[in-house]
């Protein structure tokens, strides 16, 4: 499995990259591999506010539906809206054009977070 060393990580399998205050979520190689084929992608609205380690959106696959979850408070800055028309985009290209959301955090900090050697010792890597 890949996993970058310049990203952190959440248990529940989500790559989180911090910029500042801003962060950007997308699920792991991992998880998408674990998913099978998504099909079908529900992202955060744009704007909206959310809690910490509530789910922000859905994906579905050919295997099941999972929730993606916010590993921080704060609000919805960005969205990737091709993963509308591209939902494969998880699986082809997790750590880049497979990006969920991005966001405007209100309280940041990512000693809840996993590094790279964490999280391959987390998943049997």
């Amino acid at each position: 499995m890949n996993v970058p060393l310049h990203l952190k990580y959440t248990s529940d399998h989500e790559w989180v990259s911090v910029n500042g205050s801003t962060i950007c979520v997308g699920i792991t190689d991992y998880a998408q591999d674990a998913l099978g084929d998504v099909v079908f992608v529900q992202l955060p609205q744009l704007g909206s506010r959310i809690e910490a380690n509530a789910s922000i959106g859905e994906i579905e696959s050919t295997k099941s539906v999972n929730d993606v979850y916010a590993p921080f408070e704060g609000v919805v800055s960005a969205v990737n809206d091709l993963l509308n028309d591209q939902p494969e985009l998880l699986n082809t290209d997790p750590y880049g054009n497979g990006w969920i959301c991005e966001i405007e955090c209100t309280q940041l900090s990512d000693a809840a977070l996993l590094d790279a050697a964490a999280y391959s010792a987390l998943i049997g890597g």
